[in-house]
């Protein structure tokens, strides 16, 4: 069994675009970070470059894909649904150039395990579930009821110091943005993707998506600053940025959630969004 590995975007999306493609919903991560160091540059996400690799049977070098992988550090490396052999394969790669960096792994559960299971002897280093995330597609879409009071519009470049101070909020809450806030915030508005829930003329909570591609969007960075929380604005912004990628004509419209936050996971199920697969994002412990 065979994986290949490069620095070059352009390479991996002709070997590997397809298998993303065919599974756009499962592959959601892949294809968005794919699709956002194409448009902002290899640097996205941190300074030291990102590698990608795609595995093949080894008697089959032109065959079909059948696992895929992408590491943007400071991020653990992102592993697209694969055959135990070819996450084992992946781990000794990884561990043979350079284990210490990386630190964590981010998969479904079954690959998740299988990585971890072929990581931890080869290495010495233990590794525990930091996150179990809950990948949710949009059915129909139900907004919330009561509505709360107020309107959606798009953020513009006039509401960037807003969004920073927001995605910091965001940052320290989650510790889901571990590069330059700004970096994400202004690739955010680069393609119109960020939603404003305002009253009476003033911002009280923000929902994101990533680019379109394969007819798939990512509702993520959903938040409402801790004072104006519970009054259901959060949901509200959810539905809007929802409904606008229903209107473009996006066919699959997901997110998202940490299970251990309920009140996230209920909301989101209110509003029509249905389960599809859990993901683990494990940590893995210095030897």
């Amino acid at each position: 069994m065979a994986w290949t590995t490069t620095y070059d975007l352009e390479e991996f999306q002709a070997a590997a675009g397809g298998f993303l493609r065919a599974r756009p919903a499962r592959n959601t991560v892949l294809l968005t970070v794919a699709a956002s160091l194409a448009a902002a540059g290899s640097d996205r996400y941190g300074e030291r470059p990102p590698v990608f690799g795609w595995w093949r049977p080894a008697e089959e070098a032109d065959g079909e894909v059948e696992g895929v992988f992408l590491c943007t550090p400071p991020y653990p490396p992102l592993l697209s649904a694969m055959p135990d052999e070819a996450a084992e394969a992946l781990a000794r790669i990884l561990a043979g150039d350079g284990a210490g960096l990386v630190t964590g792994v981010n998969a479904g559960r079954k690959t998740a395990e299988a990585f971890a299971a072929a990581w931890e002897p080869l290495t010495g280093a233990a590794g525990w579930v930091e996150q179990t995330h809950r990948l949710y597609r949009l059915g129909t879409l139900t907004p919330p009821g009561p509505a709360p009071r107020g309107r959606a519009r798009a953020a513009t470049t006039a509401d960037r110091e807003l969004l920073l101070t927001w995605y910091e909020g965001f940052a320290r809450d989650t510790g889901a943005i571990k590069g330059d806030v700004a970096r994400v915030v202004d690739d955010r508005l680069s393609h119109g993707g960020v939603t404003l829930w305002e009253v009476d003329g003033e911002p009280v909570a923000s929902a994101a998506v990533s680019r379109t591609v394969a007819g798939m969007v990512r509702v993520a960075l959903v938040y409402t600053p801790p004072e104006l929380r519970r009054r259901g604005y959060a949901g509200a912004a959810t539905a809007a940025v929802s409904r606008l990628a229903r209107a473009a004509g996006v066919e699959d419209v997901l997110l998202f959630t940490d299970l251990a936050n309920p009140t996230s996971n209920a909301l989101y199920q209110r509003l029509g969004y249905r389960p599809v697969e859990d993901h683990l994002l494990l940590s893995f412990a210095t030897p």
